[in-house]
């Protein structure tokens, strides 16, 4: 899969096109190429990807985005660091900072949402791709006014819904999954997210899930918009794979197998 990455072609991102961010790096730029490639098979948009560095960005690898992705936005870790010590200095948020060299996944949030504009910004995992036109996610693209996410398979915060509820006090959103995640960045509390982190692992311990946790908490106050879970499928089965079912998979848990061996080769056929 690696080495057909490299070798799919050139996706022009437009300047004015609807914007989408990927946080990404060495290991997963390959994965990036392809969920881009089976957006553009499957949509007539055009569209303004902006890729977040992991902190694994070297001159290789931003060459090669810039020879497969021509006009993509690169986000560089120096810049991104620059945005921080800003927006989350050391001193009032030491916690978050703590975070991000602990746990990458974070830095969907604390990243992206401290980048220049404090408009609406929809993140979007690597480990997924398009099977058809999707329609309601770009509708919201283009009409943004709550918060969108994915529907999850299985309930997956790593804390109890209590503890998630007392901390937000607001009712948590059921299923999740931040696949598709759309914020708005100026909507963010920060300050809210360093003492809930604080307390969910002083409580309840650390979890692969506390950025997915984070976000329930963050939207649970909005009204949200749950993509159609038919469509947009988290953890998809073999027959959805084979058959390409739905408008978008994401390959979580037991559909990772399926995701290297069969998902993105149908796309190269």
């Amino acid at each position: 899969m690696r080495k057909a990455a490299s070798l799919l072609p050139p996706v022009h991102s437009a300047a004015n096109g609807l914007p989408i961010y990927f946080l990404t790096g060495k290991n997963y730029l390959y994965q990036t190429l392809f969920c881009i490639t089976s957006l553009t098979k499957h949509s007539t948009e055009a569209f303004r990807f902006i890729l977040i560095d992991d902190g694994s960005f070297d001159d290789r690898l931003i060459a090669q985005i810039k020879r497969q992705l021509p006009g993509a936005g690169v986000v560089e870790a120096k810049n991104i660091d620059s945005n921080i010590k800003v927006s989350l200095p050391l001193d009032k948020y030491p916690v978050l900072n703590r975070k991000r060299s602990e746990y990458p996944h974070i830095k969907k949030l604390t990243d992206i949402h401290t980048l220049p504009g404090e408009g609406w910004k929809l993140v979007l995992d690597s480990d997924m791709l398009f099977w058809a036109d999707p329609t309601q996610l770009i509708t919201w693209l283009k009409n943004t006014s709550m918060p969108v996410h994915m529907l999850d398979c299985k309930e997956s915060y790593g804390y109890s819904t209590a503890l998630m509820e007392d901390l937000a006090s607001a009712k948590i959103p059921a299923l999740l999954n931040v696949g598709v995640i759309g914020l708005q960045s100026r909507d963010v509390n920060w300050k809210d997210l360093e003492n809930w982190t604080a307390a969910l692992e002083e409580q309840e311990g650390k979890t692969y899930y506390l950025e997915q946790a984070l976000s329930a908490m963050l939207v649970a106050k909005q009204p949200c918009l749950a993509l159609d879970k038919q469509q947009y499928i988290v953890n998809p089965g073999n027959e959805d794979v084979v058959q390409g079912k739905g408008v978008l998979h994401h390959y979580v848990d037991r559909s990772k197998k399926d995701y290297y061996t069969i998902a993105w080769k149908k796309l190269i056929v």
